[in-house]
């Protein structure tokens, strides 16, 4: 066993979080939106680079003040099939932070990744995603391990409808922020695999000298990946 790492998929309402982390473990699609009823935790095996790692997954902004992770709106699923990062097929309204965790919740204290999420066709949620870096950066535990930040666009299939141009919200993200960056599309299963693999590289390399964001944005090349 390679030990276990733990992720949390963090965005605005309805940009594709949970679209996202069900393409990644079912390779599914929901047609239809359905608003997600509190946070969720997702247990798959993962194997990435020849060792299989326990994964916990954070869908949505977390537990509500006071609200123990692991009660009964926590959704824990385990998964048998076993998740393979390691090969190749390519993919084809205001901000609020009020659903933000309490400080002493795991999302923020021993999350070792963290995926931002928003549509690139909805500015707001752009803002959204801004606010919630921020908001890490603020509450991350003093001398704590400083996990890598992904942030990802939704909706690439939705592309004629964005709200800026990709390589200016990218350098932002990359210089501005010192985040990586990457594009995806829930609907077509397009960079979702690529996603969660470099991701979790990154965060298991996290303790070199490197910047995370630096080391992320060197691990996100051309490749491909299967889902067994």
């Amino acid at each position: 066993m390679g030990g276990s790492l733990r992720v949390a998929v963090l965005g605005a309402p309805g940009v594709g979080k949970t679209a996202i982390i069900r393409q990644f473990l079912f390779g599914d699609y929901p047609e239809r939106h359905r608003p997600t009823d509190g946070p969720r935790l997702y247990r798959p095996a993962v194997l990435l680079d020849g060792a299989v790692y326990d994964l916990s997954i954070r869908d949505g902004d977390g537990a509500r003040p006071g609200q123990n992770p692991g009660g009964p709106e926590c959704l824990y699923i385990c998964l048998p099939p076993l998740v393979v990062l390691d090969q190749c097929t390519t993919e084809h309204g205001c901000v609020s932070l009020r659903e933000w965790p309490d400080p002493k919740d795991w999302s923020l204290q021993d999350t070792d990744a963290f995926v931002l999420v928003y549509d690139i066709c909805s500015p707001d949620s752009f803002d959204y995603v801004k606010a919630l870096r921020q908001r890490i950066s603020e509450t991350r535990p003093a001398g704590a391990p400083e996990a890598p930040i992904l942030v990802v666009g939704n909706k690439r299939d939705r592309q004629r409808l964005r709200f800026g141009p990709r390589r200016a919200l990218a350098a932002l993200v990359r210089r501005g922020w010192r985040c990586g960056y990457l594009e995806c599309s829930a609907k077509y299963n397009w960079h979702v695999l690529r996603l969660f693999r470099e991701l979790l590289r990154c965060a298991l390399v996290r303790a070199r000298p490197a910047h995370p964001a630096l080391r992320l944005q060197g691990a996100l090349h051309p490749a491909r990946c299967s889902l067994m």
